[in-house]
């Protein structure tokens, strides 16, 4: 008997329904981009590792956010940057944003990063982005980062040994039920970088995971 092959929604279409039906909760927020992005015990770590980095530089950097959301964490960044780009694939949450968000330095663009040409920058955030896409469009956009000197890239993998990249529908979801996660140094990624650091992580409890934040410097 025949199977029939799942066809998946375009991604554009499906993070718009995250958002309009609150897939990832806060339903008292217009938009929402769940709580790694909102819950402090995740997000202050993040942010005061982001901007010690960003302010390490005589030069302010210009930044290009890839996945921006609902901008509860770039908000804070962006006062660091010479220049902020804000993307995500949602127009309604990025027309949001324009609203909501009035800095001089800061420019919203709605994109879909794995199709679209970017801004340039000197560097890329990433943060919990890639794990909710298939390995085609990881594979797309793993292709545009060798144009940015640094990665600031934040993915939520397995606590223990896992296996890395295995491909998933993009949507909601991510490896983590599949003991995977997204390594981009690894196959069929192969990311070539000069320089690897680790900024920090937060584990969650009961075998959730970790989110762990990363910065790569490429060649």
């Amino acid at each position: 008997m025949n199977q029939k092959t799942k066809t998946p929604w375009p991604t554009k279409a499906v993070m718009e329904q995250i958002y309009d039906l609150h897939f990832w909760g806060g339903t008292d927020f217009d938009f929402y981009s769940g709580a790694g992005s909102h819950d402090p015990n995740i997000i202050t770590p993040y942010l005061d590792a982001a901007i010690s980095f960003l302010k390490s530089f005589n030069t302010s950097l210009t930044v290009c956010d890839l996945g921006c959301g609902d901008f509860n964490i770039g908000q804070h960044l962006a006062p660091h940057c010479h220049k902020y780009f804000a993307i995500d694939i949602v127009e309604k949450l990025i027309e949001r944003n324009k609203t909501l968000f009035t800095k001089p330095n800061l420019e919203f663009l709605c994109l879909d990063i794995a199709k679209d040409d970017l801004p340039p920058a000197d560097c890329l955030i990433l943060r919990q982005v890639l794990q909710h896409l298939s390995n085609a469009e990881i594979l797309a956009i793993t292709k545009k980062l060798a144009n940015y000197k640094y990665i600031i890239l934040t993915e939520h993998i397995p606590s223990g040994d896992f296996i890395p990249n295995k491909d998933i529908i993009s949507g909601q979801g991510i490896r983590i039920k599949q003991n995977s996660g997204v390594d981009i140094l690894k196959a069929p990624f192969h990311l070539k970088v000069k320089e690897e650091q680790h900024l920090g992580e937060y584990a969650f409890k009961n075998n959730k995971g970790r989110i762990v934040t990363k910065l790569y410097e490429t060649i």
